[in-house]
């Protein structure tokens, strides 16, 4: 099968497109065949060799961690699917492939798209467990940084679900889709915090921090301390004594279906934008450079 791989750390040159082996399913797995496979920030990260310390790479690998597309083979003990379903969820191998396996995945509405359906596994999970982590509930008023990205557009818009007010951050060209959205744009950097207090007078009650490009000290300041505060980015959060959230292993095919659903039916925005496999060096490109507007996904045909 093709796939993209790379066998050496460095930047988005050392992805390569190359044949390799269909992997086999093992007991709980399943196989799909992958139409849309979605491209994250951590992606870059490990391909770069950020996280070696962490996050140990054999090499050469396969990249991403989420997919969509149809399911080829069961391995023992599946029953929740059956080949030919179409399903989304995380891949247990790179998904910048035509095959992958999955552990964890949820039907696919036949309303949805592959390209919008990749967009809500890692988003999808990662707006969730955040804005659970900081108790966002009907009332309050949450500060995003940096929330014009895939993550970013989906909390948004289930905090303001929830009944909150979420005053976003985003470059000048994001201003519009993040009040497109249901936020309270404004642009980030230098007087953000006496544009939040003219926006919030009576404070902030949670920051919710997807940029990690300096703004916690901001957040310290507006949330006059650190309690309520979660990054998803800025790795010098503990430094600070703020919670810094990663992944979670406890991926629920429940919420995934009922996210898959809402954006079937109009009531959850998703945006991506698509660059075929072989392209994959130059979405990851994009990534690393950030200001991304919604989700990077790449097409698998």
């Amino acid at each position: 099968m093709k796939a993209i791989v790379f066998g050496q750390f460095g930047g988005p040159d050392v992805l390569h497109e190359a044949d390799i082996e269909v992997p086999q399913p093992s007991p709980g797995q399943v196989r799909v065949r992958v139409k849309a496979a979605g491209l994250n920030a951590l992606d870059g990260k490990i391909r770069s060799g950020m996280l070696e310390a962490i996050r140990p790479t054999t090499l050469p690998a396969v990249p991403g961690g989420e997919l969509a597309g149809v399911v080829d083979a069961l391995g023992e003990g599946v029953s929740e699917v059956q080949v030919g379903d179409e399903v989304l969820g995380w891949s247990d191998t790179g998904s910048y492939a035509q095959y992958a396996l999955a552990t964890t995945v949820a039907l696919k509405p036949a309303g949805l798209d592959w390209q919008h359906a990749v967009a809500l596994p890692v988003a999808g999970e990662t707006a969730e467990r955040v804005l659970n982590l900081l108790g966002v509930t009907a009332g309050e008023t949450v500060l995003m940084h940096g929330a014009s990205g895939a993550v970013g557009t989906l909390a948004v818009q289930l905090a303001t679900a929830r009944g909150a007010r979420v005053i976003a951050t985003a470059g000048p060209s994001n201003q519009g889709y993040l009040a497109s959205l249901g936020a309270t744009a404004t642009v980030y950097g230098e007087g953000l915090v006496e544009r939040v207090r003219a926006l919030a007078p009576y404070g902030v009650d949670a920051v919710f921090d997807l940029a990690g490009k300096g703004a916690l000290e901001d957040s310290i300041t507006l949330r006059g301390g650190t309690e309520r505060i979660v990054t998803i980015a800025d790795f010098g959060a503990r430094r600070l004594g703020i919670t810094f959230s990663q992944g979670s292993p406890e991926r629920s095919t429940v919420r995934l279906a009922a996210l898959a659903q809402d954006a079937a039916a109009g009531k959850l925005v998703t945006t991506v934008t698509a660059y075929p496999l072989a392209e994959a060096a130059t979405a990851q490109q994009v990534s690393d450079a950030g200001h991304v507007r919604g989700k990077l996904v790449l097409t698998v045909d």
